[in-house]
């Protein structure tokens, strides 16, 4: 008898255990713990020292390549490092920007517009109200070569999506940004493209 009521008693406690693991409420709490983990690894994973773009033309008809090195620095900053070659433009100056997308898919179009995290207007780098992407002119030299360094607290290298460069991309304009027109400072078209991805 003592054995029939023991067993009963442990066959009760499993089948009450089961029910309060499978309630809503659990379940509504293991998800809460595993967006929080998923979140908190977002946003802590800014563990990449440093990320690189290779830039290819994006039309038949303009030649063109170029590297974008970013690197975090001592202080958390992220430096960028760009080095562009686009000799059919020759003594001229051309637009670059961070786009949304890491996608240099339909002549660069598919990174669609300027990364923005902040929804602020357009407009030069350092100025009141401007996109973290609006890296700014580039002055090419009778070869069509130019370079820009830049650094920046708005970058991170994995970090939150408020901040992280990777899969993201570089694009080169045909033309120069005015700052002011929006939403992009009328550049022109995009000839030039890159990935970001981390090193």
């Amino acid at each position: 008898m003592k054995k029939l009521f023991l067993r009963e008693a442990v066959i009760g406690l499993f089948l009450f255990t089961a029910a309060a693991c499978g309630n809503g409420r659990n379940n509504t709490d293991n998800a809460d713990s595993a967006a929080l983990t998923s979140d908190t690894l977002s946003a802590g994973s800014d563990t990449a020292r440093s990320a690189h773009a290779e830039i290819a033309a994006t039309k038949s008809d303009t030649t063109g390549s170029g590297t974008a090195t970013f690197s975090k620095k001592g202080d958390g900053d992220v430096e960028l490092n760009l080095q562009v070659s686009f000799p059919q433009m020759a003594n001229k100056s051309v637009a670059v920007h961070i786009h949304e997308h890491g996608d240099c898919g339909d002549a660069g179009k598919g990174a669609h517009g300027h990364w923005n995290p902040t929804n602020e207007n357009h407009g030069k780098w350092g100025a009141a109200a401007f996109h973290s992407g609006d890296i700014g002119n580039v002055t090419l030299n009778e070869k069509g070569e130019g370079s820009l360094t830049l650094s920046s607290n708005r970058w991170t290298i994995g970090g939150s999506e408020k901040t992280n460069i990777l899969n993201r991309a570089i694009i080169v304009h045909s033309g120069v940004d005015d700052y002011t027109s929006q939403p992009s400072g009328n550049a022109g078209s995009r000839i030039g493209c890159g990935l970001i991805t981390a090193n």
